[in-house]
């Protein structure tokens, strides 16, 4: 199967716009692949607001995020790895989804959700889920 994140991706963006709220994106920008502002990366990562108004040629595609956008008034292209996207959500709300962290999306055995997954010992059904989490 393909991966489901840029799917994910693209759909709760256009759930956040439709929904009249700004949405952002969660970026690992040590990933490899990933051009960002540097200036604006805290503790490895970075929040960029990926609105319509905010963003010129955004394309939300399979494997990047690309988009030019202004950083202290000078415009900048950003392009971001879909695997490097940690999570989306809508600024006004915080309503959104983190994405679990690796590549487990594309080898469902590693991805403890996935009903094909076999439980690793000692692990029961209440084992801690992921939460969202407002990064400011």
């Amino acid at each position: 199967m393909k991966p489901r994140r840029p799917y994910l991706l693209r759909a709760l963006h256009e759930w956040i716009s439709d929904s009249g709220d700004t949405p952002h994106i969660v970026v690992d920008a040590e990933a490899e692949g990933v051009i960002v502002p540097r200036q604006f990366v805290k503790d490895g990562k970075i929040v960029l607001n990926i609105s319509h108004s905010a963003t010129q040629i955004l394309k939300i595609g399979n494997d990047f995020v690309d988009f030019e956008a202004r950083f202290n008034g000078r415009g900048q292209a950003v392009q971001v790895p879909v695997r490097a996207v940690l999570g989306i959500y809508a600024r006004e709300t915080g309503q959104g989804m983190m994405f679990p962290e690796g590549d487990a999306e594309t080898d469902p055995s590693s991805d403890p959700a996935s009903p094909q997954a076999p439980k690793p010992k000692g692990t029961t059904d209440k084992a801690k889920r992921p939460k969202l989490q407002l990064v400011k």
